[in-house]
């Protein structure tokens, strides 16, 4: 009994600390765009597209294991902060941050817990299997669509040019082909409007 107390104190001290996602404000608005999203509705978010959308993967893929990867996969901006997409600076230290962070925050959980997740984490982030590819498309395809609703709120206030949105989705049509189809429809969509800069 003692061992099960010791185990499910640290499941619940790391599911309180990860309730911190719920302050990390994103860059990204609602779709109403009278605020931000933060980081926990964008993880419930991804979660669901994971699993309305996973027939538009190009491959087969373990869905579990990618909605576990995109409710986990900005965990460790609780310490790092969130890098907006397009910031050249913050971008240069992203990687390191991060590491600092998830050696901290994964390792409140039970050992075998905190390895399973870190490793989905880092797995997330080599973005080589089918479905680190497919959390992508995900995490890529929210805030895009979220931008296309407020008439490019998001990519107006910062000035992002159709090129930066298109070299972040370098590798979409890697997870999705279908996918990437309908962010080539959108970023044409708000080119035309005015709402994305061209070069």
């Amino acid at each position: 009994m003692e061992k099960t107390e010791k185990r499910l104190k640290k499941q619940m001290e790391f599911l309180l600390e990860v309730d911190k996602l719920k302050f990390i404000t994103r860059q990204t608005y609602l779709s109403d765009g009278k605020r931000k999203e933060n980081d926990g509705e964008h993880s419930w978010h991804l979660a669901l597209m994971a699993v309305l959308l996973s027939e538009y993967s190009n491959e087969e893929i373990d869905l579990v294991k990618v909605i576990t990867m995109v409710l986990i996969h900005d965990i460790v901006e609780i310490d790092a902060g969130d890098t907006y997409a397009y910031d050249a600076v913050g971008n240069q230290s992203k990687r390191e941050r991060e590491v600092k962070a998830a050696d901290r925050i994964f390792n409140i959980l039970p050992e075998d817990q905190a390895v399973k997740l870190r490793q989905l984490w880092e797995e997330f982030e080599a973005y080589e299997t089918p479905e680190a590819k497919f959390a992508h498309v995900c995490d890529n395809v929210q805030p895009l669509m979220l931008n296309d609703a407020t008439n490019g709120l998001g990519w107006r206030e910062h000035d992002v040019k159709k090129s930066q949105v298109l070299q972040r989705n370098g590798r979409t049509g890697e997870g999705s082909q279908v996918m990437m189809e309908y962010i080539n429809r959108i970023l044409d969509k708000n080119l035309e409007s005015g709402n994305l800069r061209d070069e």
